[in-house]
């Protein structure tokens, strides 16, 4: 397994009820979150990254163009999480030996960690390699190829926490406290230092 075929998913389409507004385009450091969340995705993968919208697409996506990698817009964004991880993986099956799940409203995610994950990963085909935080495991997290199958029948607002529980066996944890903050409301982003 080659990392070169190693896709990164940034999930930019939910509607951010609790935030009041679309959360994917709060500023934060000068900067949309989603292009931050881009930028980053682009510097472990450059053309190799989709952006996943829906909500208030266009306007998400004019905050990242232009992309080094493509758009794949989720008309089910409604539903939750699990309709833009699905539409996401399905976006790339054909091509991709492993898929990088992150998402829009993680801020103090880093490029260094991005790759210490994909290091950790290091092109096997059956380890999950999920970030570790606050007694929690979730995204950042590389899934191999071997379980696009489970992450396109997704739907609903589960994510892939189903995915990571029925192969337990398979899930290798590396420790990212910044994982654990995630943007959710107004006070949340102003409370999120780097």
């Amino acid at each position: 397994m080659d990392s070169d075929r190693l896709y990164v998913i940034v999930l930019a389409a939910g509607m951010a009820s609790r935030f009041g507004s679309t959360k994917q385009l709060a500023d934060y450091e000068g900067e949309p979150l989603v292009r931050r969340a881009v930028r980053l995705a682009e510097s472990v993968c450059a053309e190799r990254t989709v952006l996943v919208t829906g909500n208030d697409w266009q306007r998400v996506h004019n905050a990242c163009a232009p992309l080094q990698g493509f758009l794949v817009r989720n008309e089910e964004y409604a539903s939750g999480m699990g309709s833009s991880i699905s539409r996401g993986v399905k976006a790339v099956a054909g091509v991709a030996d492993a898929v990088l799940v992150l998402l829009a409203d993680q801020p103090l995610i880093t490029t260094q960690y991005l790759q210490d994950l994909i290091g950790q990963w290091n092109g096997s085909t059956d380890s999950i390699v999920c970030s570790e935080f606050s007694d929690a495991k979730g995204p950042p997290i590389i899934f191999p190829a071997r379980y696009f199958g489970d992450l396109t029948r997704l739907d609903g607002d589960m994510g892939a926490r189903v995915v990571l529980e029925t192969h337990q066996n398979n899930v290798v944890g590396l420790p990212c406290e910044a994982a654990a903050t995630d943007i959710d409301t107004i006070e949340d982003l102003a409370e999120t230092k780097p």
